[in-house]
């Protein structure tokens, strides 16, 4: 009869010695598993920050708008009397259309109705009016490149930058979730370990006990066994409280179409797809970079940039030009022009013109700003050769990191199979005889800290995938 306790402790230890196996702690039908992409999805679709670089988009088409504003018609209109001591002095209605043109000059048209004794005599007028179209035209400063132009130009190029500060912002988001996304998954992996680990001690305890009051083994095992039971809950409770922050923390990255935020299901749990190895050639790894190099946010909104300074030079160097400005208006002697007016013999004889001119004789200001502009272009020069570098050796030093961790998950995996190996040898030892409940214990505890370094590996070895695409400037390759 007193034997019967030592078969019942041997049968539990044989049946229990697969501690921490994953997947064994909940059965499917009671889990809600919430993978990656899915997590990827949701975020994309409803993460405020991801609706707020979408604005991104939006902004540029407002602020090529308002570039564009600037070849805006303009209408204008002004009228003024003055009258003194029942004395009329002038009245005058002058209207204005200016329509500028993208290639410099401006369609000019107008109509303007003066009267008065006191009036300037140039300002004079039919008593019907005067209407007036014309054009005015830069001969000089302002041909091939003006303000407006320069303006609406660089403004052409903000769309293109906006989706490179898009892209940047949603590749930081989605780092963030990974990263955020595998520390679950380990927290999760951590309290299936010592969950399990825990119940195999308070099994031991038990039939530890047993054998105990029936004299089969010394009181002093009883101790060991609850002390190590007690240990295995200490570290259960620390691995929930990081499990349940860093539940909290994915919740962070959920929200719904109408942003509000989202919590994950009770029974929601990660899933380990993406951990598992998956080697990078050097191939691929130098198409990776080569991808790198020309769609990288940074790359890309420097090379923008320089587009824009390349406008804003062509802009400086049109203003050593002088101004040279010739305006033609054909006048008729009504408020509407009628065929006649736009006859030879009339044009010649009904006609305002003007020629206008000047120079800065020493350009100083025109000279230092082309200068100036020329500087930011080398400056630009520089920061995207110093920045195609950094891009290359970060990926590189990535994939460096993805390689090292590889070799290292082949080996943890199989210091976990020796591990297990050993905790089972030192079982049938016990059996025999020949061990103790202390040495079973410590080949448990090298197994416990072998399976959670491989499951922080793996973790690892996910982040550094998502860290890859990152500095590659895609996550979205992933």
């Amino acid at each position: 009869m007193r034997r019967y306790p030592f078969l019942v402790f041997s049968l539990l230890l044989l049946c229990l010695t697969g501690i921490a196996r994953p997947g064994i702690a909940q059965s499917a039908d009671s889990v809600r598993v919430l993978t990656m992409h899915a997590l990827y999805e949701q975020v994309l679709a409803h993460h405020p920050l991801a609706a707020q670089a979408a604005l991104l988009a939006r902004q540029a088409d407002q602020e090529i708008r308002m570039a564009r504003g600037g070849f805006d018609p303009m209408l204008s209109s002004k009228y003024g009397e003055k009258q003194f001591s029942d004395k009329e002095y002038y009245t005058y209605w002058n209207n204005s259309l200016r329509v500028p043109l993208w290639f410099g000059p401006q369609l000019l048209a107008g109509y303007e109705r003066n009267s008065g004794p006191y009036l300037n005599p140039e300002k004079y007028t039919p008593s019907n009016g005067l209407s007036y179209a014309g054009i005015a035209i830069p001969l000089g400063q302002g041909l091939f490149m003006d303000e407006r132009r320069s303006i609406v130009r660089q403004a052409q190029l903000l769309p293109q930058m906006a989706e490179a500060d898009r892209l940047k912002l949603v590749n930081k988001l989605l780092l963030d979730v990974a990263k955020d996304y595998w520390d679950w998954l380990y927290y999760y992996n951590e309290v299936q370990v010592y969950r399990e680990a825990l119940e195999l001690a308070e099994v031991r305890t038990r039939a530890v006990n047993e054998r105990a009051r029936q004299g089969d083994l010394a009181a002093i095992d009883t101790v060991e066994a609850r002390t190590e039971a007690l240990n295995r809950r200490v570290l259960l409770s620390a691995a929930l409280q990081q499990y349940n922050n860093s539940k909290l923390q994915v919740e962070m990255h959920l929200w719904d179409e109408g942003n509000q935020p989202l919590e994950l299901a009770a029974n929601a749990v990660p899933s380990a797809e993406g951990t598992e190895l998956d080697p990078l050639s050097p191939e691929d790894l130098q198409e990776l970079v080569a991808l790198a190099k020309v769609n990288h946010p940074d790359i890309v909104k420097l090379d923008l940039k320089g587009q824009q300074l390349e406008v804003e030079r062509r802009f400086a160097a049109d203003k050593l030009k002088p101004k040279l400005d010739v305006e033609y208006n054909l006048l008729q002697s009504d408020f509407f022009m009628n065929g006649e007016a736009f006859q030879a013999p009339y044009m010649r004889n009904n006609y305002k013109v003007g020629i206008s001119f000047s120079q800065p004789l020493f350009l100083r200001q025109e000279r230092g700003k082309l200068q100036l502009t020329k500087i930011k272009q080398q400056e630009v020069g520089f920061q995207q050769s110093f920045t195609l570098r950094a891009i290359e050796n970060a990926v590189q030093m990535v994939y460096n990191e993805w390689l090292a961790l590889e070799e290292q998950l082949a080996l943890q995996e199989q210091m976990v199979v020796n591990a297990r190996i050993l905790q089972e040898g030192e079982i049938v030892k016990f059996r025999a005889g020949e061990s103790s409940l202390f040495l079973i214990n410590s080949r448990e505890q090298k197994l416990l800290e072998s399976q959670i370094k491989l499951y922080d590996l793996r973790s690892k070895y996910a982040k550094i995938k998502a860290q890859l695409y990152w500095s590659a400037g895609n996550m979205q390759q992933e």
